[in-house]
């Protein structure tokens, strides 16, 4: 399942002056939730935010381009004990945009 890391690139290729970051929701089955989990893990540029012991786990992707995160999600689909895994939000930011320093009065040091 460390595979997924070697054949999803997470260089920037077409698209170097952007970021994209989408949520997703995947659905497991709760008796290979341990290996989904493993496998999610493994994946460049995917991290899991929240799951749950019935085999729901929210999980955020980052990378270069639309294109990279679609292979990402085909990737999280095929794994072995996932039942569905849905786009619920994608966003780019050009990549300078990312360093940027966020001020805001009402939450001082919010960076």
């Amino acid at each position: 399942m460390a595979l997924a890391k070697r054949f999803i690139s997470i260089e920037p290729d077409d698209s170097p002056d952007e970021w994209h970051i989408a949520g997703v929701v995947v659905h497991a089955l709760p008796s290979r939730l341990a290996d989904v989990r493993a496998a999610i893990d493994a994946m460049a540029g995917a991290e899991i935010y929240a799951a749950n012991d019935a085999g729901k786990l929210v999980v955020t992707l980052e990378a270069p381009s639309a294109r990279a995160i679609a292979a990402h999600l085909t990737c999280l689909h095929q794994l072995e004990g996932v039942q569905s895994a849905a786009l619920v939000y994608q966003h780019h930011e050009d990549a300078a945009a990312m360093a940027e320093e966020i001020h805001d009065d009402d939450a001082p040091g919010l960076h």
